[in-house]
């Protein structure tokens, strides 16, 4: 694993401009990786698209559609059997129906709201913005201020820090939704 340091741009003329900038100072264009990132959530890293199988903000609601389908059907049975002189046995069957459909909305008590932490959670984590982004792997960590310099002088913002490969301009082991090290 070599370091490497990655650079967002708003322009691909300043991805091209980038490039060239780091293989003028010496590192090789192979070990230069330049490609764009979609927003968080996006990255298509599932078989149905996204970031995650499932919303982390609903992940107690197939426990809320259970508990609240379950009570509504009893209350709605209830309503329906009392009922049951003027609708016949049918009602308490309808009214179990319609009270499990209306208890499972119950679930939406158990969605958290946005910005809300989970509880138990740890604290929302720094994304990365969408946008270009330009990296270069090294090996001599002599030379991580020289790159992050030079990608502040070309206008980088958002620059970051990791360990990885990059093989032929390709940055193998590059994963969108891992906690970035932002260097300040």
């Amino acid at each position: 694993m070599s370091t490497i340091i990655a650079g967002h741009f708003q322009l691909q003329d300043e991805v091209d401009s980038a490039r060239r900038a780091l293989v003028d100072a010496g590192f090789a264009s192979e070990r230069i990786s330049g490609f764009y990132l979609s927003q968080p959530g996006q990255h298509d890293m599932t078989p149905i698209g996204g970031d995650h199988l499932h919303s982390p903000g609903a992940k107690e609601s197939p426990e809320g559609v259970v508990q609240g389908a379950s009570a509504g059907a009893a209350v709605g049975a209830v309503a329906g059997a009392a009922t049951a002189p003027i609708t016949g046995p049918l009602g308490a069957v309808v009214g179990g129906l319609v009270g499990a459909h209306v208890g499972s909305l119950f679930s939406f008590s158990k969605m958290k709201d946005a910005g809300e932490k989970e509880e138990g959670g740890r604290a929302p984590v720094e994304n990365r913005p969408a946008g270009m982004l330009v990296a270069v792997a090294f090996d001599d960590a002599g030379r991580e201020q020289e790159v992050v310099a030079l990608l502040r002088r070309l206008g980088a913002h958002h620059i970051e820090r990791a360990q990885g490969n990059i093989v032929d301009g390709d940055w193998a082991d590059f994963d969108p939704s891992s906690v970035p090290d932002i260097i300040r």
